[in-house]
């Protein structure tokens, strides 16, 4: 469950293991009923690890060697059954790699309003437990999601990620371009280019000098 970049994935991809179920129409499922079946432990843990060894080594064909992290398209990689496919592969696959877990620096209050964050960090709290007892790192902190409204301002939200991050803290983000391949892939479109165009201007490269941070 691989994306082309090494991320375990969700619909609308294809699987590239010809005999991988439960699949909607040949593509994984959608993220909530991926989560639904992990969580009611429906899911083949045996055939999720062997469409996972497939796309790793169709990653280390493409690129000579084994990723150095592994993350999820929509956040896969955290979901019950699937996390342990995940972590369990990649000590097989890619030791040396870091694993992207979600939870959170901020404390709960701050948090409340942002129904994703809460949700992913919960999950993050087993698959960190697990990663550390396979001897796997991970990063010490996320941050970065939003409610993805259209009406959305990203450039006043973004200087919120920052607070309380630790060093080596990762935030996520979606700067692009938005064309038809896109829309068609993926719901998250205009605030995209927000995005992008918050990152190259100067206001973040302010933000980034008044907190004394810089970029790995």
């Amino acid at each position: 469950m691989l994306s082309p970049v090494g991320a375990p994935t969700t619909h609308p991809f294809r699987p590239l293991t010809m005999h991988f179920r439960p699949t909607d129409g040949g593509l994984f499922l959608p993220f909530p009923n991926l989560l639904r079946a992990g969580l009611l432990r429906r899911l083949d843990v045996e055939m999720i690890h062997g469409e996972l060894m497939v796309q790793l080594a169709t990653f280390q064909e493409l690129f000579g060697r084994p990723p150095d992290f592994v993350d999820g398209h929509q956040h896969v990689q955290l979901f019950p059954q699937v996390r342990q496919a995940v972590l369990e592969t990649v000590t097989w696959v890619a030791p040396t790699a870091w694993v992207r877990q979600c939870g959170g620096s901020l404390p709960l209050h701050r948090r409340l309003t942002d129904p994703k964050g809460l949700l992913i960090d919960w999950l993050s709290r087993e698959f960190r437990a697990r990663a550390k007892n396979l001897g796997i790192a991970t990063n010490p902190a996320f941050a970065g999601t939003y409610t993805y409204r259209a009406n959305a301002d990203f450039a006043a939200i973004f200087p919120g990620f920052l607070d309380g991050l630790p060093e080596g803290g990762l935030v996520m983000c979606h700067p692009g371009h938005v064309d038809a391949e896109l829309e068609r892939l993926d719901p998250l479109t205009t605030l995209r280019e927000q995005e992008y165009a918050y990152f190259c201007g100067d206001a973040f490269a302010a933000l980034l000098e008044r907190r004394g941070l810089t970029l790995n």
